[in-house]
């Protein structure tokens, strides 16, 4: 069963700002603003503030007007508490990877933790607990904290609970949330109080409603959270991604537009990147080029390489062959204020002796690897057809099953994979194998076990002028017990080459079915 722990931060901007040392420790109650409808409103406020009635939303010249204690305002920093926020989160990773902050409809800030499988490893639920309170409480963050079986659940019982931190064992999700109040569901205001007319005030007194009238009147999303909030419908976090280990940007005076500049200073970030790759034995295997447009807008291109590489002419080469697929469809606008390079997966890449006059550090051709072979030829055309193509490259592989439809399968190709088949001959197999075997109709056969003379495939008559065969495969008994099945490569006098196969045995009272399986090149 899932297990989410949910981390209410209600003083997140000013507790942010305290544990930067922006903040004087004299005392005053302090409170955060920014421009709004009206003038400047309240953004956020301390514990002391709270306590004196002051609340977000709150006009500041009212507030100045009615409150007679000095009260300390200062400038709301969205993007500052958003970036706090985020270090937070990569600091919960010794907790468990799967750390998401809270999303636009959950009010405030905070964070989820998936912490399904992970709690052992902390002594249990109550010790993760203990050792997260602990933890926040040393740190000066004052925290709300639940666990419970949905990111829904956790989030209304640390947002909305009686207590500061709860524990809701396995399958206790419901009475928990029984006696809260129907804002824990993270439905609209409007909503809310909509509900609250009707007399639904409650999380339990809505649960036991009729679904289909509270859809009619409410939508679907107020249902919707509702079923996330129990456990009857699924509601998957999204972590924050891992920060790239290895990366460089750079910025510009001037926008750029055009694709050689883009391409030559994606060449010379890998120039930097390449030492570094070194350093540590590594090349890389995957890469993100971040384009950042005047308008605020990103654009990503992600670019995958055969075979662990340093060398910025390769990449350079590759995303040269990505921009001329994109064409106009990149869409620069105005421009490219910053570009950044990121390496999203690495390898291990051994040193070997470069050619001479080559730059050992830009990772280029190695005397005896096989870039220099006719294998390096084969992935420098596999990377750049992955490019030009837009999707990755795929092999068939070999699958331990003597039935034809089961006998390979596709694989994302690597370099020095091959088709992986035996050694040994294999019986002649047809180009197109059909996805599924098709029934032959009118089928007309001189011998009742001989190969047929004349059958009806897709409303046309097929005449047989030549028949090769039977080559009888069984059914295989470890998966389901089945009839036997006879295979026959005939040629149509049409000049079609067909791969046909009759089921199980011919008896008089019951004709054998025949069936189509594949055409012949």
């Amino acid at each position: 069963m899932p297990r989410v722990v949910s981390i209410c931060l209600a003083d997140w901007p000013v507790t942010h700002l305290r544990r930067a040392g922006r903040l004087a420790e004299d005392g005053l109650p302090v409170a955060l603003a920014a421009a709004g409808s009206g003038g400047l409103r309240l953004t956020a406020v301390d514990a002391q503030a709270r306590a004196l009635g002051l609340r977000p939303g709150e006009p500041l010249g009212r507030v100045r007007a009615r409150l007679g204690t000095p009260l300390r305002i200062l400038p709301a920093d969205p993007q500052a508490d958003a970036a706090a926020l985020e270090r937070l989160c990569l600091w919960a990773q010794r907790y468990t990877p799967r750390v998401a902050p809270y999303g636009p409809d959950e009010d405030g800030f905070g964070l989820h933790l998936d912490v399904t499988g992970a709690c052992h490893l902390h002594g249990g639920e109550a010790g993760l607990l203990d050792d997260l309170e602990r933890r926040l409480g040393a740190a000066g963050i004052p925290a709300r904290l639940a666990l419970a079986d949905t990111p829904g659940a956790a989030y209304a019982l640390a947002r909305f609970g009686p207590a500061a931190r709860s524990h809701v064992p396995p399958g206790g999700t419901g009475a928990a949330l029984a006696e809260l109040p129907v804002a824990a569901l993270r439905c609209e205001a409007a909503t809310v109080t909509a509900l609250k007319r009707l007399g639904l005030k409650r999380i339990g007194a809505l649960a036991r409603a009729p679904r289909a009238p509270l859809a009619r009147r409410f939508g679907a999303a107020l249902v919707i959270r509702l079923d996330q909030a129990l456990g009857l419908r699924p509601e998957p976090l999204a972590p924050i991604p891992e920060p790239a280990r290895y990366g460089a940007a750079r910025s510009f005076l001037e926008p750029v537009s055009r694709q050689e500049t883009i391409v030559a200073v994606a060449r010379g970030l890998m120039g930097q990147l390449g030492p570094r790759l070194a350093a540590d034995g590594l090349g890389a295997l995957a890469f993100r080029l971040s384009l950042h447009r005047v308008d605020g807008a990103v654009k990503t291109l992600d670019l995958g390489l055969a075979s662990p590489a340093r060398c910025p002419d390769r990449i350079a080469g590759l995303l040269r062959l990505r921009l001329d697929r994109l064409g106009s469809a990149l869409d620069a606008g105005f421009g490219f204020e910053s570009i950044r390079l990121d390496v999203t997966a690495a390898d291990r890449m051994p040193e070997a002796q470069g050619r001479l006059g080559s730059d050992p550090g830009a990772g280029g051709t190695a005397i005896g690897s096989s870039s220099g072979t006719a294998s390096g030829t084969v992935i420098a055309l596999a990377e750049a057809l992955s490019q030009r193509l837009g999707r990755p490259l795929l092999r068939l592989g070999a699958v331990a099953s003597h039935l034809p439809e089961r006998a390979d399968r596709v694989l994302p190709w690597r370099p020095g994979t091959g088709p992986a088949w035996s050694a040994a001959p294999l019986p002649r197999r047809p180009v197109l194998l059909l996805a599924r075997s098709e029934p032959a109709e009118e089928v007309l056969a001189l011998a009742p076990d001989g190969p047929p003379r004349r059958f009806r495939w897709r409303a046309r008559l097929h005449r047989i002028a030549r028949a090769e065969g039977p080559e009888r495969i069984a059914p295989e008994w470890w998966r389901a017990d089945g009839p036997e099945r006879d295979y026959y490569a005939v040629e149509c006098e049409a000049g079609r080459r067909l791969w046909l196969y009759r089921s199980g045995p011919h008896a008089p009272e019951r004709p054998a079915a025949w069936f189509v399986h594949g055409v012949f090149a």
